[in-house]
């Protein structure tokens, strides 16, 4: 199935009438709760010594962004969720996504997630044709050949590209969050996802500014927002890929790639397999933490051979 909100037909034209507000207050720990031995545990507590975590997400709702190219990250995440049993939505900005939902299973929204109407419009959507979303994967604004990395020193940046890789990086992280953290609040649980990157949170290069100052931008949101919804059941995470080869990646970044420790680039269903662990059950007291994917690149020396 697909949607496109901005096509007009149905619940892309309703807005979500507290898109504007703050998100509902939410409930504080006022105090250690003791369960005495033998008493049910709440759903979304710890599993029980006979009842082992588990990383299925059978009948649960779930939203992967930027999942439009067929060997990206958010494609091969949204695979792996729907092959642990959640019922997952993908949306990008363009009406490729409605062939990427009928190869998955899956139903197709297009939005451009800069935009807060246009969120509030999915979320609303999203919500009407599966349900309330309990998993969110921010992996919109990694780059594409149609919407490369803007590479170019501070010095000559200007305002506008700066602008704009804040926008696809940060802000549409910060935007679907807010549009779907009342709701996991409510319900007492929920997982976030967001996708960084090495350069920001780890390193950098020369010319990549912006896009470095995004992702560690994406890194402070997650600890953040991971301690803001703490005591409602709700785990934040995220997860920074290092080289991975997708249909995005140039020769360089490939060489790059081969010349990690592990001496290729990564695949994108290996960090789907990272984001997908911290989507499920069995991550329940893993919060606020950056994983980073990067075949050992970020731990070597820099003389390594």
């Amino acid at each position: 199935m697909v949607f496109d909100p901005r096509a007009g037909d149905g619940a892309g034209d309703r807005l979500r009438g507290d898109a504007s507000r703050p998100a509902p207050s939410h409930r504080r720990r006022t105090g250690l709760v003791s369960v005495p031995t033998g008493a049910d545990t709440p759903r979304s507590g710890p599993a029980t010594e006979d009842e082992p975590a588990t990383t299925r997400l059978d009948g649960r709702v779930a939203l992967v962004t930027g999942a439009g190219s067929p060997d990206g990250i958010g494609y091969a995440t949204a695979r792996r969720l729907i092959g642990l049993g959640a019922r997952v939505a993908i949306v990008s900005t363009t009406r490729r996504i409605h062939e990427r939902a009928s190869e998955l299973g899956a139903v197709g929204f297009v939005a451009d997630l800069t935009d807060e109407a246009e969120v509030a419009a999915l979320a609303d959507a999203v919500v009407d044709q599966l349900g309330e979303v309990e998993v969110l994967v921010n992996n919109a604004g990694l780059t594409s050949r149609t919407s490369p990395e803007v590479l170019r020193p501070v010095g000559q940046l200007s305002y506008d590209e700066w602008h704009r890789e804040i926008e696809r990086n940060l802000t549409t992280a910060f935007l679907c969050s807010r549009a779907f953290i009342g709701g996991m609040a409510e319900r007492g649980w929920g997982r976030i996802v967001n996708l960084a990157a090495t350069a920001g949170p780890v390193n950098a290069l020369p010319a990549e500014a912006a896009y470095a100052a995004a992702k560690a931008g994406v890194v402070g949101l997650t600890r953040a927002l991971a301690l803001e919804m703490i005591a409602d059941g709700v785990t934040v995470n995220a997860v920074a890929p290092g080289k991975i080869h997708t249909g995005a990646s140039t020769v360089a970044e490939l060489r790059q790639g081969l010349a990690t420790p592990a001496g290729r680039p990564g695949t994108p269903d290996e960090v789907a397999a990272a984001v997908a662990f911290l989507c499920s059950p069995a991550a329940s007291y893993i919060t606020g933490q950056m994983l980073v994917v990067d075949g050992g690149n970020s731990v070597r020396e820099a003389g390594f051979r």
